[in-house]
């Protein structure tokens, strides 16, 4: 019997989140044939991980969905799998590095394109920030590539921390006008459309200034292919979590 995969996804109140997210689980099932692939929630959605883990029995490798390495990626998750490790002495369970480690540029490059970006558009990036400095770096790190691969500016902004009335964005957004661009093209470093993202595009709004959101990165094959490579490379190594 195949390593099961465990996709570990957020979660969200937005209906949209679970329905992106499980989608990119069906992606997986089609590149992954063979493998029985499980889709789990560390937080507001079910199943949720715990639960997921607690009936399975063999071998399972855990992939978060998550683009940073932040608290969840290092503590959250961790910790709940060991929970589930010393409850559940049939399952060796073992966790892979967040799906960020794998560059989802393609697929932000691609959203944008789908979405209409022009020569002169410049790129606002948005992700979720954290309070681990390594992991907004490495999002950082993300938006420079971006703007590599595009040949074009690209402000980052934190959709978690976009100031009081938005400044940080219109911060960002005047930055990039100074520059000679004419629009700004929205580019959500997130799996699903949500109430963050729908928080900075209020902001867009309100200013008046051209501009348009591409789509979140979804089940792109970007995604699918990281979510792949993850699981391939962990899933006959040694298990880092046993009872």
């Amino acid at each position: 019997m195949s390593t099961t995969l465990v996709l570990a996804a957020h979660g969200s109140r937005d209906p949209r989140f679970d329905a992106t997210a499980r989608r990119v689980a069906d992606a997986v099932r089609v590149g992954l044939p063979g493998v029985h692939v499980e889709l789990a929630y560390l937080d507001l959605n079910e199943p949720l991980i715990g639960d997921v883990l607690a009936r399975l029995s063999g071998d399972a490798v855990v992939v978060p969905l998550l683009f940073g390495n932040g608290f969840h990626g290092k503590i959250d998750l961790p910790a709940m799998l060991a929970d589930v490790s010393a409850s559940n002495p049939a399952l060796s369970v073992r966790q892979t590095e967040v799906v960020g480690v794998h560059s989802p540029v393609p697929a932000l490059v691609d959203r944008l394109t789908e979405a209409g970006l022009s020569d002169d558009d410049g790129v606002l990036m948005i992700a979720v920030g954290s309070s681990d400095p390594t992991s907004d770096a490495s999002i950082a790190a993300r938006s420079d590539e971006l703007s590599a691969a595009l040949g074009r500016p690209v402000e980052l902004v934190f959709a978690t921390r976009i100031g009081r009335n938005g400044s940080v964005v219109r911060d960002a957004v005047d930055a990039l006008l100074a520059r000679g661009c004419s629009r700004i093209a929205l580019s959500p470093l997130f799996l699903s459309a949500g109430l963050l993202t729908e928080r900075v595009e209020r902001v867009l709004d309100s200013l008046d200034a051209p501009a348009f959101v591409a789509g979140p990165v979804g089940a792109h094959p970007t995604l699918v292919d990281a979510i792949a490579a993850l699981y391939t490379a962990h899933a006959a190594a040694a298990p880092a979590v046993s009872a």
